[in-house]
């Protein structure tokens, strides 16, 4: 039984208004992305600072903050009709403080990549726009494929760091796991939640009780770990990513003097990190970029 078996789905797939949104306030990237890639580009009023992409017409759009900081006022000024948010990126007090002030928000979080591409389609039947729909409906046939042909074989081993002083990773409950899931990698912390605080998960202090009032409700998806469990784990592969941390060739060097298979055989890589956290139709990009670097280091391993 693969992860995408075992996921039990919670996404909730209603649309989050009545009516046809035509001022749009994207406060995700990732979803900044998709809209313009699904024709509905003319709609967006305002991004965030960290939207990047598509390069050649965001620039224009007028912008309302960062994605954990976004200028209320400013949104509330520019008379949205929706705005557009992520249960990850963006704060659970501003998504309640746009509420309050009368905007329609809508809350996203796909954990995998199924949920990801029923989002897209979500996106074109609340905007009724699909002009994009072969578009979309590819994305979802070469997520079938990609999944049937790279998870044949073995699995490949990895640990892919988020952040580092501490080092974290993610467990088996994200979006990020599921999607090295479909491409053949096995996420060598799928197991390992959260703890609190800090020292419980550095092996120096006890954990809080889960019904500790410091402990309840904190995500636990997002742990801290050691080199030293790095290297217990053994990984093939070791991928750091450019965001949410800058990870560069001295990150390489460093993780390259452990004990690990990884290091042994070169497969300590930096990758462009969108295709691994952006959802939406970034996806179409990992699909067809992160497969070979897999298959790459499949065949370093049989050597």
């Amino acid at each position: 039984m693969t992860d995408q078996d075992q996921h039990v789905e919670t996404y909730d797939f209603r649309s989050p208004v009545d009516y046809i949104p035509q001022r749009v306030i994207s406060l995700v990237p990732s979803v900044t992305e998709s809209l313009f890639d699904l024709n509905l580009g003319d709609r967006v009023i305002g991004v965030t600072d960290y939207c990047t992409r598509p390069e050649d017409t965001v620039n224009n759009i007028p912008r309302v903050g960062g994605t954990k900081n976004p200028d209320i006022e400013r949104i509330k000024l520019l008379r949205p009709d929706l705005v557009i948010m992520n249960t990850e990126e963006n704060r659970r007090e501003d998504a309640e403080a746009l509420t309050a002030a009368g905007l329609a928000v809508w809350e996203t979080g796909p954990r995998t990549v199924k949920e990801a591409i029923e989002l897209l389609w979500q996106i074109m039947n609340v905007f009724e726009e699909a002009a994009m729909t072969e578009r979309v409906r590819q994305i979802e046939i070469n997520y079938e494929m990609t999944l049937k042909y790279m998870t044949a074989e073995p699995a490949v081993r990895a640990f892919v760091p988020i952040w580092r002083d501490p080092w974290m990773t993610f467990n088996r409950d994200t979006y990020l796991h599921d999607l090295l899931a479909t491409i053949g990698v096995e996420n060598i912390f799928a197991d390992r939640d959260r703890q609190f605080p800090l020292g419980a998960e550095l092996g120096t202090h006890a954990p809080l009780p889960a019904d500790d009032p410091r402990v309840e409700g904190r995500d636990t998806r997002y742990p801290r770990v050691s080199l030293d469990e790095v290297i217990a784990a053994q990984p093939d592969l070791i991928l750091l990513p450019s965001e949410p941390f800058a990870f560069s060739q001295s990150d390489v060097d460093e993780l390259s003097r452990l004990a690990v298979p990884a290091a042994k055989t070169q497969q300590i890589l930096l990758v462009d990190g969108s295709l691994l956290t952006w959802h939406g139709t970034r996806l179409a990009y990992a699909l067809q970029e992160l497969p070979p670097i897999i298959n790459t280091v499949r065949t370093a391993l049989r050597r």
